[in-house]
This record gives C-alpha cells, structure tokens and sequence, in this order.
C-alpha cells in the first residue's frame, strides 16, 4: 500500500512539474503555428524550433512541400497569370461568398486585395496554440491537416462532409487553422489573429472566441508579404447567407461598409439560383464592380447587358450529375456565341483544365460610378 502511495506521488508530482514546465514555456506567435502547420521551419527563437527535427513533422513538411510544388506548376502560377492578364482594375476588397477556408483560390485569383471577405458554414475553430503541440500530438494534428485541404489541393474545391468531420478531429478545429497554413503558404506574415462577432446594425464587436448563438462568428487575420509591404486583412465569417440567415444577422450590412469591391464564386453548390439565397445574389450584383465566377455562382441571366459586360472562359459542358438540374441555356449561348477563351487550369466542380467554366462579368463604366 505504501508503495503503491509513493508511487502515486511520484506520477502526480511528475505531472505537476511538467504542467508547471509547460506554462513557463512561451507561447508561439500565430504567424510560428502557421508556419508549423503549413509544414515551413520555424525560425531558431521559436518555441516550435524543436520540432523542426520531429520525424512526424518532417514526414509533414515534405509532403507540404511536394504538394505546393505540384499545386503552383498546374494551377496557382497559371491563375495568377491569367488574373494578372484579365483583370487590369482590382477593387481593394474581395468578397468570397460560400468559400469555407478556401484563401488559397482567393489569393490566386486575387493576390493583392486590402481585404478579403470569405464566409460559409464552418465554424472558425480556436486559434491553434503550441501549448498543445507534443510529440505525442503531432501527428494526429498534421494528419488531420492533410486530410482536410487534400480535396481542394487535387480538385480545387472542398468537399464538405469530409472537411466537417476533419475540422472537428483535433484540438485544432475548424476553419482558422486550415487558414493560417494557407496563408503561410502564399509567402506571408500573419502579424495578428482576432475573433468578432457582427451585431445586426453590421457593427464588429470584439469577442473571445466562444460561438455566439444567432450572431455571425468571425475571425479578423491581418497579413503581409513575407519581404514586407502594407498590411492586408481576412475576414472568415461563420455564418448562414440564406435569405433568412442574413435578414437579422448583420452581416451583409458589415460588408457593405467595406464599400464597393470585387467578387469571386466558385463550387457554390448553384445556392444563389434559388431564391432562397436571392438577398446575397442581390448583393453581390449592387456592390461589385467585378465578378469572377463559374457556373454555380449568379446565374448569367441577371446580368443585364445593359448593366455588365460579360466575358467567358474555357469549356460550359453544364452541371456534374449531382446537379444537373442547374443547366443554364444562356450560358451555353454565352460561350457559344462570344467565342470563348481558353484556360490552362482547372477550376470548380467540372475541375480538369479542358472542362472548367469561368465568367468576368465587369459592371458598365457609367453604372459603376452611380453605385
């Protein structure tokens, strides 16, 4: 008995003691745990420095390194040169409707915006924090990463079902952590990760991070270029833009605060063909000087040739089975008619390079300026 006392001791005492260890140790910057995730060496100073000769990391880092090598050949550098040659004027901000953590494809079509505006129903998650960083712990957290960016990373969208399982799989859930790894990804510097919520006059409120009920969730990134220039800002809002998720919510109001901007579409599930989304689908056509979207985004016959100018790209084969009653007959006359170009990548639900659709619709000069 007394054995199994002073045993019990030695374990709790043991326990304490590298409790206490822990919380002496300093805590890593987000910019440290989003370089951590997204498989990049973190610097001499860092707490994380340790793990930069972790088998189960390096396993990570190199499997990180093969994909964005693969990623940026096939698609990231061809978007980014068909956005640089398509899209002469940018709007500072860029509104992403139905994204999820998708800042990947926002920053390829549009790598220079002031700040972006991306929403879906994902929950923001907590910020990831190296207290919970061992290695026990790796390599369930960069599993679970892999795991959950492997369909947009292949296919150039994610699938929903799998993604919600895999955000809910780790102490690092949700959106925010899939986010960060992006966004070191892209060559920058995370400078400062806050939570807000949206009251229903559009007005950001501070928060902690605990899921509100009823109210928009949201988590205000702020970035730079990794060798320096003005800071840029990202939005992911948790929240529902159905008609009646937005009535009370705030957050249309929010982002029309943020002024004109442009807009991106894409993978979007053919939500704003129904008239249950119509307030967002009205809102994208009021207060963007610019949408690039595929044929699941603002169905082409709300484009008023009166109103915009609308350009098309690549192949318009219609919906995937799954949704096939989204056919557009306008779209196919679109493509058919204006002679369509080409695109050298792939995008969207139909996402091989000789399959994918994407628009430009630009609003008219004139109307633009009445805004």
């Amino acid at each position: 008995m007394l054995r199994t006392s002073v045993f019990a001791f030695a374990t709790l005492a043991s326990l304490a003691l590298g409790a206490a260890r822990a919380a002496e140790e300093p805590a890593a910057s987000p910019n440290d745990m989003a370089r951590f995730l997204a498989g990049l060496p973190a610097a001499a100073e860092s707490p994380l420095a340790a793990y930069n000769k972790d088998p189960s990391w390096m396993r990570h880092a190199q499997a990180m390194d093969s994909t964005w090598r693969s990623l940026n050949q096939r698609q990231v550098s061809r978007i980014q040169a068909w956005s640089k040659a398509n899209l002469a004027v940018r709007q500072p901000t860029t509104f992403y409707m139905f994204s999820g953590p998708d800042f990947l494809y926002a920053n390829a079509f549009f790598p220079g915006s002031k700040t972006y505006v991306m929403s879906g129903l994902e929950p923001v998650g907590r910020l990831p924090e190296s207290k919970f960083v061992s290695r026990r712990t790796v390599p369930g957290i960069v599993g679970h990463l892999q795991a959950s960016i492997r369909s947009i990373t292949n296919v150039s969208f994610f699938l929903t079902k799998e993604m919600r399982y895999q955000l809910s799989s780790t102490q690092f859930n949700g959106t925010l952590p899939i986010l960060m790894a992006f966004i070191a990804r892209s060559d920058k510097t995370i400078t400062d990760v806050s939570f807000l919520t949206v009251e229903p006059d559009g007005s950001a409120k501070p928060s902690d991070g605990t899921p509100k009920a009823g109210v928009p969730n949201g988590v205000k990134i702020t970035f730079k270029d990794a060798a320096g220039g003005e800071d840029q800002t990202l939005y992911y809002f948790s929240t529902d833009v159905s008609n009646g998720g937005v009535k009370n919510s705030g957050f249309l109001k929010f982002c029309e605060g943020l002024g004109q901007g442009d807009a991106f579409v894409k993978s979007a599930s053919y939500l704003m063909h129904s008239d249950s989304f119509s307030s967002v689908r009205e809102f994208l056509l009021e207060h963007a000087a610019a949408i690039v979207q595929d044929d699941t985004g603002v169905p082409v016959r709300f484009f008023k040739r009166e109103d915009w100018d609308v350009r098309p790209y690549g192949r318009y084969l219609g919906p995937i089975p799954l949704f096939y009653g989204r056919y557009q007959s306008q779209m196919a006359e679109l493509f058919k008619k204006n002679h369509s170009t080409p695109i050298d990548f792939g995008v969207g639900y139909r996402w091989r390079p000789n399959e994918s659709n994407l628009i430009i619709a630009t609003k008219q000069q004139k109307k633009a300026e009445n805004r």
